[in-house]
């Protein structure tokens, strides 16, 4: 399986077509030196074809690590040089690496990483602990690349595998385990609790690891195979299985660490459709804001504007919110919709998943064997999808809408653009602060979306591939017509989507019918090459 750009016509290898967020984590991984006078540390992504360690040396600066996962490299530059290199061709995107220098007042150094227990301590997270206040009980449903098995998320109950709808659910080795490394950073972060930590601690210690919300559950709804590929047809037949079974589970929140950049209208686009659907079903849906610069749109879904969208902010580990600047790779959004909150997402340390893609092609992330480092929007989102199960364990009458309002009400404004942190850093005081305090809570009143709009457009500009041939136009991944009509104005069911059954255990007989993917059959035999197997480990 791989992905290519529909506008290049180049294969892309690395990342994901949903762009899972874990992209801009690898500035953790490269350690970026002190430059002197004029020259500047920077993140530097290639379009595909071109190399990256190339552009930076053509622009006079010099290399410290190749970043192979997206196609990027990392080193320094004559700060002149970064305006000439942000408009070539053939540079993807190019952001100052400050993942060790915050542009704040006392000039401190931000650490190696970020601990969980630090981010608690940043957010008063910690205080709500010692009320009790831990998630016990709610459901936060994960649609990413599946869960590893690792101490933190092995406890009874702790994880509920929900349907597995990616193109490794036919190998019962890989259904439901993380063979990509993203979806456990993200769980652990939301809910992690060793299993002989009797109460949240601190991170220093091996363990005593904890997530925001520590008893909380996590179900796990995969949709992305090893390197992240995946295709929006999947994700909606995700989040329709988490709307019909919320319920079963006490689903209360979702959590999206992706997004693609298509820019087709909220109003119509299948995917925001498919958001608003579980917000209206009295889910919190957290979406990532996206890792592409802070000159950027959000991306599909976080600009539908009922749901969470959460940008990152770079913390200086001390309470006072006065000392956080905006991340650099964090987009911004623009004056119709921008973020409405951000969290700590810069060098995160959470949960590993040993042998995933990520871990393999990054190895110097690793910390202490069993955690990982790692930056983007995708963490921040994790973080703020904590926040909220806490919340509703502490008032489970709370609405979508009441839970969006109290976080954007109670968030510490933070340095830099408006536009860039929203109502600025999410915290505490959202579960500590009572609606009675803050007045009469607001009410979403945005007009609602259809749905009728173009799949094709939800994609954005990354397509999946299989055997050369590109999934692309109006049908989703089983060939079938994609009729915006009768898929907006039917009962999500989450028995049936488009005709098929989505239970992860049938699909070894569905047979890709479309024109474009015609005699290609799901069976095990595919899932058994050795590219797989290596990556796998």
């Amino acid at each position: 399986m791989r992905l290519i750009n529909a506008t290049s016509g180049n294969v892309r290898q690395a990342a994901a077509l949903l762009a899972f967020l874990l992209l801009l984590s690898l500035t953790a991984t490269a350690v970026p030196r002190s430059p002197g006078a004029g020259i500047t540390n920077i993140i530097l992504r290639a379009m595909p074809g071109h190399d990256a360690a190339a552009l930076i040396e053509s622009a006079g600066g010099s290399v410290d690590l190749d970043l192979d996962i997206i196609n990027g490299a990392s080193g320094v530059v004559p700060t002149g040089a970064i305006d000439d290199l942000a408009t070539n061709p053939d540079v993807h995107s190019v952001v100052r690496d400050a993942s060790l220098a915050l542009a704040g007042k006392n000039d401190n150094v931000i650490p190696e990483y970020t601990t969980m227990y630090d981010v608690a301590e940043i957010m008063g997270i910690d205080q709500v602990w010692k009320d009790g206040i831990t998630g016990q009980g709610v459901g936060v449903a994960l649609i990413d690349s599946g869960v590893a098995v690792v101490n933190g998320l092995t406890k009874s109950g702790k994880v509920i595998n929900g349907v597995d709808l990616s193109f490794e659910s036919q190998d019962p080795g890989r259904r439901f385990i993380d063979t990509y490394g993203h979806g456990t950073h993200m769980a652990g972060i939301i809910a992690a609790r060793d299993d002989n930590n009797a109460a949240p601690g601190h991170l220093h210690n091996a363990n005593r690891y904890n997530g925001i919300a520590p008893d909380a559950n996590i179900i796990n709804v995969k949709v992305a195979s090893y390197n992240g590929a995946t295709d929006v047809s999947q994700v909606i037949a995700g989040i329709d299985w988490v709307v019909d079974h919320k319920d079963n589970h006490n689903i209360r929140v979702l959590n999206l660490s992706f997004g693609t950049d298509g820019v087709q209208d909220y109003l119509i686009d299948p995917l925001t459709y498919a958001v608003e659907v579980a917000w209206h079903n009295g889910i919190v849906v957290v979406v990532a804001a996206g890792n592409g610069g802070n000159n950027k749109f959000l991306t599909n879904p976080a600009y539908d504007p009922f749901v969470i969208a959460v940008g990152s902010v770079d913390t200086n580990v001390v309470s006072n919110s006065n000392d956080d600047v905006v991340s650099d790779f964090s987009q911004c959004g623009n004056a119709l919709r921008g973020v409405d909150v951000v969290a700590p997402g810069r060098s995160i340390l959470s949960l590993r998943a040993p042998g995933s893609y990520s871990d393999v092609q990054n190895q110097s992330a690793v910390v202490d064997q069993r955690f990982f480092k790692g930056s983007g929007t995708s963490q921040a989102t994790a973080v703020v999808s904590g926040l909220a199960a806490l919340m509703i364990q502490r008032d489970p009458s709370l609405t979508p809408d009441q839970v969006k309002w109290m976080i954007e009400e109670t968030a510490a404004p933070v340095a830099g653009s408006d536009a860039c942190q929203g109502d600025g850093r999410a915290s505490a005081a959202a579960v500590t602060t009572k609606l009675t305090k803050l007045g009469t809570p607001y009410v979403q009143m945005f007009p609602k979306a259809t749905g009728l709009g173009s799949l094709e457009a939800s994609r954005g500009s990354v397509h999946l591939e299989l055997d050369g041939v590109a999934l692309e136009g109006e049908i989703d991944i089983f060939g079938n017509a994609w009729e915006g009509v009768t898929w907006s104005t039917t009962p999500w069911s989450g028995v049936t989507w488009s005709g098929v059954t989505w239970s992860g255990v049938t699909w070894s007989g569905v047979t890709w019918s479309g024109v474009t993917w015609s005699g290609v059959t799901w069976s095990g035999v595919t899932w058994s090459g050795t590219g797989w197997a290596t990556l796998a480990g």
